[in-house]
């Protein structure tokens, strides 16, 4: 799937006028003369909008929309028609069309419904997610892929494996996504937080306990590492086991044996083990909180997963598989997250990680008015953090140095509340070095010279704006372009062309 949007009209002049307009807008945009040709290339690619005529020789528009509706049902297609076709265009429109597009049309207007169907798509559910159901994990980002990367890895190894990370950042999704890529697919997922079983229950919990063992115990019971057995027992929040059944874990992952609480026959263990924690293990040994030995021994591999803050790429896509899901699980159609209601999501510290996500999705799912979600509708903690922690006043912030920006003056420029137009001291600043860049011209017409100042400005002011961008987002591209609203392919070509790679 790329970042293009595709033109089928029959009427070049038409395509003309669309494609210049895509083009000088960011967009990545290719043009056919019917229906047939746009088929034939949807079969190997996928655009993000399709903008299409309603009345073209062969395959029309509402042939071509029904075409799509079947095999690309989240492709959004945008109908264009005279004003004698507005009844074929409402019923395409019923039919599945994003919108229709009447001509003549205003040139901007069409810009921005195909940007909105744009948007909307890149938010939706795509197909292959809604087919996923149960999938494991989801994310774009380079420390997810590392993980991604680490699991295939393991889960071919019996090796243990200590996963760690924040509440709420994923551990037990790795550790069923280890045992379910492994060779014991096929045997139990066994988990248990040994944090939420009281003291003096866990060890029967871990080891099973014999008839009599301990009052009320009536009958014989397996515990967790017997029901395991040839499958994987996941130990959440390992940290907090208590000291002497640190010492009975140790035993069983050094020799695979066990006894049952009260029992005297040892049992053989052949489950493989997943410890995670939230705390800092290192820590606890220092403090003789926990085992140093033990803690070597669980810390044969560890797999570090990433709070949500440090894959911001990811909430789009995270996001909008959980309103998906919480959908269904309701029987309503999901909603979709506007930009701004995402960017809001994107600037929030989410301290609960991805389960906050999930849980303020679901909040979403009920509690939003519409079937867009803007900012305003986000839940209040969300709102308030953000409105919090958001700058009232000015913000002095450096101009950048280096060749690519030297026409601009060295100091502080004053942008006040993100509002470009609002402050206009760094415009006054760029107003007088022009002034004084031209004039050092001289008379260009007397000494028959030609120009090239306005594409220096402008290489020099997008060098400047999308370098700060990557460092605000630490390199991150797809993040940088979505908080400076241009497209992933846009901001890849502007790195290229702008000589902005690293050395």
């Amino acid at each position: 799937m790329n970042d293009s949007v595709w033109i089928v009209d029959d009427d070049q002049s038409i395509r003309w006028v669309l494609e210049r307009a895509l083009q000088r807008a960011g967009f990545g945009v290719r043009a056919f003369a019917s229906a047939r040709e746009s088929l034939a290339a949807l079969e190997r690619e996928q655009p993000r909008a399709l903008v299409c005529d309603i009345r073209m020789p062969g395959e029309n528009g509402i042939e071509l929309l029904a075409m799509m509706k079947e095999r690309w049902p989240e492709l959004p297609v945008i109908i264009m028609t005279a004003f004698s076709d507005l009844e074929s265009a409402v019923s395409a429109f019923q039919g599945g069309a994003f919108e229709y597009l009447p001509k003549p049309f205003d040139v901007q207007g069409a810009l921005d419904l195909i940007r909105r169907a744009v948007d909307e798509h890149t938010l939706a559910p795509g197909p292959d997610e809604q087919a996923r159901g149960g999938l494991d994990m989801l994310g774009q980002a380079a420390a997810m892929q590392e993980v991604f990367r680490a699991i295939g890895r393991l889960s071919q190894s019996n090796v243990t494996v200590l996963v760690t990370g924040e509440s709420g950042s994923g551990k037990e999704l790795v550790a069923r996504a280890l045992h379910r890529h492994s060779q014991r697919a096929a045997h139990p997922f066994v988990a248990l937080n040994t944090a939420a079983i009281p003291r003096d229950l866990l060890e029967s919990e871990l080891f099973g306990h014999e008839r009599g063992s301990f009052t009320g115990a009536q009958q014989m019971r397996r515990g967790r590492f017997e029901q395991a057995d040839g499958g994987t027992l996941f130990l959440d929040e390992i940290g907090d086991m208590p000291a002497e059944l640190q010492t009975r874990l140790l035993r069983v992952l050094s020799d695979g044996q066990f006894y049952r609480v009260g029992g005297q026959q040892p049992i053989q263990s052949k489950a493989r083990v997943i410890a995670a924690t939230h705390q800092d293990l290192e820590d606890r040994v220092r403090q003789g909180l926990f085992r140093e030995d033990l803690f070597h021994r669980l810390n044969v591999i560890r797999l570090r997963l990433p709070p949500l803050r440090e894959r911001v790429e990811d909430i789009a896509l995270l996001a909008r598989h959980f309103m998906h899901k919480s959908a269904l699980e309701l029987g309503g159609d999901p909603k979709r997250l506007s930009r701004g209601a995402l960017e809001a999501m994107q600037a929030f510290a989410w301290p609960g990680n991805v389960r906050q996500l999930e849980n303020v999705c679901n909040w979403l799912t009920v509690m939003s008015p519409s079937q867009t979600v803007d900012a305003k509708d986000l839940p209040p903690e969300l709102r308030e953090s953000l409105a919090h922690v958001a700058s009232p006043g000015p913000v002095s912030v450096s101009a950048p140095t280096g060749s690519d920006v030297a026409a601009f003056p060295d100091g502080p420029t004053d942008i006040r509340g993100g509002d470009i137009g609002a402050g206009g001291a760094w415009a006054e600043l760029l107003e007088r070095e022009v002034d004084a860049m031209l004039a050092a011209q001289g008379d260009l017409s007397r000494e028959g010279g030609e120009s090239d100042l306005m594409d220096r400005l402008c290489r020099q002011f997008e060098s400047t704006v999308i370098r700060a961008a990557l460092r605000h987002t630490r390199g991150r591209r797809i993040d940088a372009a979505t908080r400076l609203g241009i497209g992933r392919n846009t901001i890849t070509r502007k790195i290229q062309d702008l000589r902005l790679e690293p050395d």
